[in-house]
């Protein structure tokens, strides 16, 4: 199954997630924000992320635009998790392949947008 990186900074969501992941069978790595995410993929190799948009320290649209500008890292897709599913910073990121998932969300609409995002990279 996939590795997946979990950048959230409420830590009970965050381990939420990965717990949820865990059960249909992937592995995560957590991150407490936006630069922690992109500290822990210069040393992990991971499939998709899963990434809250606004975090302190480094937000997550910031960090994404750093991830989609290094080349050893632009191929991950991204998944934004964010309670603001009509912000502009959203769209704009629709528009650019960034797929989003709306808080709260369901145990199935996350496992859902997962396994599609992950289904569509290997096709």
């Amino acid at each position: 199954m996939a590795q997946i990186l979990i950048a959230e900074d409420e830590k009970d969501i965050r381990e939420l997630v990965g717990f949820t992941l865990k059960l249909i069978g992937h592995t995560s790595i957590l991150a407490g924000n936006g630069q922690e995410a992109i500290d822990l993929l210069s040393e992990n190799k991971v499939d998709l992320i899963l990434m809250d948009l606004r975090m302190p320290v480094l937000a997550g649209k910031e960090a994404a635009e750093i991830i989609k500008n290094n080349p050893e890292t632009c191929q991950i897709p991204i998944i934004f998790m964010t309670a603001k599913d009509q912000d502009p910073a959203i769209t704009g990121e629709i528009a650019n392949g960034v797929e989003y998932i709306s808080k709260p969300f369901s145990v199935d609409g996350l496992q859902k947008k997962v396994s599609d995002v992950l289904s569509s990279q290997s096709s």
